[in-house]
């Protein structure tokens, strides 16, 4: 008992409250805000560790830069797209996500 209440002194606390007289030690205060995270630390992390899990991936719209068609293509695609009109390259599959050939503007669903 001696020992913590020497280890406890040299850091300004004390092993029990009631030796100071019932008052309880003040609680440190944390370099980051867990209640907020930051949106790009988030964005970041694994989905599965996020404070809320979501998927990495998503659908989105791809505008073929000949004929102008949408087709709705998958983030994660394994198979290369083609457009339904003609037939042009719309992404090719990679690791991970997919590429979109060059021209190709896409928004995300």
């Amino acid at each position: 008992r001696s020992l913590l209440w020497l280890e406890g002194a040299q850091h300004g606390a004390t092993s029990h409250s009631r030796d100071r007289g019932g008052t309880t030690p003040q609680a440190a205060a944390m370099d980051i805000d867990l209640l907020n995270p930051d949106a790009r630390e988030e964005r970041a992390k694994h989905k599965l560790k996020r404070m809320i899990q979501s998927p990495n991936s998503f659908f989105m719209d791809v505008k073929c830069p000949g004929c102008l068609q949408i087709t709705t293509v998958y983030s994660h695609a394994q198979t290369v797209v083609l457009c339904g009109n003609c037939n042009v390259m719309l992404c090719q599959p990679t690791g991970g996500l997919a590429r979109l050939t060059e021209g190709c503007s896409f928004r995300r669903k």
